[in-house]
């Protein structure tokens, strides 16, 4: 389980050997299938639906089960989140096709989580405080409150055997596992990254979310997206397009909440700098809504924007790969900027070229 540092990729290694995303699923509050989120993201259309919970509403993904996506056999105890991360990688290799698990050792698995799943570890923390003894707990959900639960179950449903990585990183998990999964490739570790993050939706999310925010969180979502990143003469050789090159991330940390404009404005510029792009070539940013004057000043200019938490809600650790999907689901070409802020101090971004 690693957050990892920001790795850049310049415009000078934008070669044939450049690194590409050539494919994507998503399950979202919209729908199954990327095609019902880019739908969703275009018509800017909100899937956010009246709540039980503490807030008033949120955004779950609809008629959403373990055992209806996966069928019964191997999900008795497996818990919402995992079971979101199986499908949309699920998802993507059947878009991809068999070919690409032809050697399943040099595909990898790179998955982005908030605290796991959080309705069961605090579930299973209360069976072991109230259980009948002598065992207290049913072991078979023990795997369930483990970080890495959602991306090895992943692999092994799916016969993944190469690299297999959890980052978490907040708001900014989808961007850390973006560069994570970079290294890997460039490092020679695998030939083929699956790269995203999930999170769930629980009655006990929301109310450490409430609670922890004294009830000034934005309303809550879920859902997961799943990206294939690979090099460019890989995706051409299996007749997958180029839907967008990643050409720098960059993280940076602030100490005072009051740094975090600063930080983000410093960290744009580095990234535009490392991917070789002016201000002005940005076509749009994907943003999660946080420090968008810190954007325009590093920008010298207020951009467009594309804000997909007002429509999915706060998908926590899948915020930033919601963000990446949104940016594709435009069919825009151009440079777009992707942003994000984690309040417990870190900021980050990451420039797209789409073709």
């Amino acid at each position: 389980m690693t957050a990892a540092p920001g790795h850049a990729v310049t415009t000078a290694e934008a070669a044939p050997d450049a690194l590409v995303l050539s494919a994507w699923s998503a399950i979202s509050p919209f729908g199954v299938g990327g095609a019902a989120f880019a739908e969703g993201v275009r018509a800017g259309a909100s899937a956010l639906a009246p709540s039980d919970g503490p807030f008033p509403s949120a955004a779950l993904v609809p008629d959403f089960s373990a055992q209806e996506a996966l069928g019964r056999k191997g999900t008795r105890s497996m818990d919402r989140v995992t079971a979101l991360a199986v499908s949309t990688v699920g998802r993507l290799l059947e878009e991809c096709g068999p070919q690409l698990l032809a050697q399943p050792d040099r595909v990898g698995v790179v998955l982005g989580t908030g605290s796991g799943s959080v309705q069961s570890i605090m579930d299973f923390t209360k069976d072991a405080l109230t259980g009948d003894k002598p065992y207290h707990v049913d072991p078979a959900l023990f795997p369930n409150t483990v970080m890495n639960r959602a991306a090895g179950q992943s692999a092994i449903w799916h016969r993944i055997k190469g690299p297999n990585t959890t980052i978490a990183g907040g708001a900014l998990t989808g961007l850390l596992a973006l560069s994570y999964a970079t290294r890997l490739l460039r490092g020679g570790h695998c030939d083929g990254v699956l790269v995203g993050a999930a999170e769930e939706y629980s009655a006990q999310r929301a109310w450490l979310e409430w609670r922890g925010s004294e009830g000034a969180a934005a309303p809550l979502g879920e859902g997961g997206a799943v990206f294939l990143l690979e090099p460019e003469r890989a995706a051409s050789a299996a007749g997958r397009p180029v839907l967008a090159r990643p050409l720098a991330t960059r993280f940076r940390g602030f100490f005072d909440p009051a740094g975090a404009g600063e930080a983000l404005t410093a960290c744009v510029r580095s990234a535009l700098a490392d991917a070789g792009v002016a201000a002005d070539d940005i076509a749009f940013v994907s943003t999660d809504g946080a420090q968008e004057d810190a954007v325009a000043a590093a920008l010298g200019r207020t951009p467009e924007w594309l804000r997909c938490a007002p429509l999915v809600g706060d998908t926590s650790a899948a915020s930033a790969s919601f963000q990446l999907a949104a940016a594709l689901a435009t069919g825009r070409s151009g440079h777009a900027l992707v942003t994000g802020v984690e309040p417990d101090g870190t900021v980050g971004c990451t420039v797209l070229g789409l073709p």
